[in-house]
């Protein structure tokens, strides 16, 4: 008798343990229902708070609708899900898709980022030093929690497959049931539904993770899938037509800024005095000046092209000639020095040097050199030769996020206490502001000594500088930080950048502008990243038919006939 209760004892025992076992153990279809509710509820936070504010402001309001949304969002990526829930491909799919889900869920959470296939596109030529910079404790342990623990579990869990034939008719009925779902929320809400949509069109842009596997896939379509196109030269005519002057070259450098937005310049109106070091240098600053895009990967080789922003193309840009190589065609030098992430591949055709980061100099720390690392360069650049008209591209690391408080030293810290850390969003309004403050001011600096250095070549050269910043940036204005939002819904914060101008009298005299007129303009005229390339033309006195004048800034101050066509 007693060895027959132990028995029993012993089957209890396994019975429990079989209980246990079965709670890792899954059929395909409640996994694809339980990794749906996850994305749901945890992924698509954001995109289900901005829809049901969205509804909360129609007339009248339905609680129906705003109960349905999640419902509707579940329905479809369950169906969706169900593609993946193939075996030897659902986890190793969904540990992939959940990590970075998680990633993009926090970059879109804190910062309010939307991965378009710009983004994407920013993210893949972003190099390790930029990339680290996001880098932090929140964002360790918000992606550990949201997407490395839920990929461990998925590792772990035991899915159970059954043989084909079943597997298809379960499968079946499951994708039917799920769509039934979708329709008949779809035919009851069908105008609600449209009515947010068409008014809030952004919306679909947060919904994780199609939005930006999708983007992904165009991105890399268009980047490595597109038929190659033929290699378009332009400026085969280019030459300079230089006005009887001083018998001197000229001598240009142009500034490419960083994340620099137009409305925290002083010369602009600002309230604080950010451009203190230039105040007083004669600059001419541009007061309505719109950016080609909202991250530097669009940008920078849009603003050297001469596609306009509507029509700019990024696979047609790199099989293009730019205004680099059209003025290096004329028979000026042209030169870039970079202390950024890279030319984009603008520069690769003419003179460019790389600041190296790993160096011991004493303005770098490994990973990045303050921009003042630059004059030492320009400096050894302007004196190998005085025989030539030179066109010299600086290009800054500015105001590169989200490590502002890096971009200058701790002698130039003018507005404090400032935000020394990567995670932004968790500091105090005035910190994050005195930080990118601290960086314009720094800028600024770097200007006046670069206007110094061209004052002090001013008996061997004709000189002047043009500074303009590839995008601007967002602080926490309506809960947005950094840049990159696709070029429709972007804020002014991210599209409107600062354009300086440094114009000598003699400059001004010996190539013919009036300068007076440009301060005129400067003031009133809108401009774009669109007049740089035409602008760039003028400024050195290249004739070519591949010149627009009507975007010249200098076309109509100009106290001759204009160049080019």
């Amino acid at each position: 008798m007693g060895v027959k209760e132990t028995m029993t004892e012993e089957q209890v025992i396994t019975e429990k343990q079989k209980g246990s076992k079965n709670l890792f153990c899954l059929t395909v279809n409640k996994f694809t229902l339980i990794m749906a509710a996850y994305y749901t509820l945890v992924f698509n936070y954001t995109f289900i708070s901005a829809f049901e504010k969205a509804i909360m402001a129609l007339e009248p309001f339905s609680i129906g609708f705003a109960i349905s949304v999640p419902f509707f969002l579940f329905f479809v990526l369950s169906l969706i899900f169900s593609l993946f829930t193939v075996k030897y491909i659902t986890k190793p799919f969904f540990i992939i898709v959940t990590i970075i889900s998680s990633t993009v869920f926090y970059a879109s959470l804190m910062y309010g980022i939307i991965f378009d296939h710009t983004m994407i596109q920013n993210f893949y030529e972003t190099d390790n030093s930029e990339a680290l910079t996001y880098v932090n404790f929140a964002a360790v342990m918000f992606v550990t929690l949201t997407g490395l623990v839920p990929a461990y579990a998925i590792y772990k869990v035991k899915i159970k497959y059954q043989p084909t034939l079943q597997t298809l008719k379960s499968k079946g009925l499951f994708m039917l049931t799920m769509l039934a779902g979708i329709l008949i929320i779809a035919f009851s809400y069908y105008q609600n539904y449209a009515s947010v949509l068409r008014n809030h069109s952004q919306l679909k842009r947060t919904i994780v993770p199609t939005y930006y596997l999708g983007s992904s896939v165009k991105f890399f379509k268009k980047e490595f899938f597109t038929a190659p196109i033929e290699y378009q030269v332009l400026g085969t005519d280019a030459k300079v037509m230089k006005p009887e002057a001083n018998g001197k070259p000229n001598l240009v450098v142009v500034v490419v800024g960083e994340t620099a937005r137009a409305m925290n310049y002083s010369h602009n109106g600002y309230q604080r005095n950010t451009n203190a070091y230039t105040q007083n240098q004669g600059v001419v600053s541009f007061q309505k000046v719109s950016s080609c895009g909202t991250a530097t990967a669009v940008s920078l080789p849009c603003m050297f092209s001469d596609m306009s922003r509507d029509d700019y193309d990024s696979h047609v840009v790199k099989h293009r000639d730019n205004v680099l190589d059209v003025i290096k065609k004329s028979g000026i030098e042209v030169s870039w020095i970079d202390n950024n992430s890279g030319c984009k591949g603008i520069c690769s055709r003419v003179d460019n040097f790389k600041i190296p980061t790993d160096s011991a100099h004493e303005l770098c720390d490994g990973d990045y050199c303050f921009d003042e690392r630059l004059l030492s360069e320009l400096e050894q650049k302007i004196g190998q030769s005085a025989q030539n008209d030179k066109l010299i591209v600086l290009h800054l690391i500015g105001s590169h996020g989200p490590t502002y408080y890096r971009r200058y030293p701790q002698e130039h810290k003018k507005f404090v206490p400032d935000c020394p850390r990567s995670d932004i969003q968790n500091c105090s309004d005035e910190a994050l502001i005195n930080t990118y403050d601290n960086t314009i001011a720094y800028t600024d600096y770097v200007l006046s000594k670069i206007i110094e250095q061209l004052k002090i070549k001013e008996n061997e050269f004709t000189t002047s500088m043009l500074y303009i910043s590839d995008h601007g940036e967002s602080l926490g204005e309506n809960g947005l930080y950094l840049h990159g939002l696709p070029y429709s819904i972007a804020p002014d914060h991210q599209t409107k950048v600062p354009l300086l101008l440094w114009l000598p009298d003699e400059f001004s005299v010996s190539n013919k502008i009036d300068k007076q007129c440009i301060i005129n303009n400067a003031k009133v005229n809108e401009y774009s990243h669109d007049n740089l390339y035409h602008s760039l033309i003028s400024m050195m006195n290249v004739q070519t038919n591949d010149y627009d004048q009507d975007l010249d800034i200098f076309a109509d101050c100009r106290l001759k006939p204009s160049i080019g066509k």
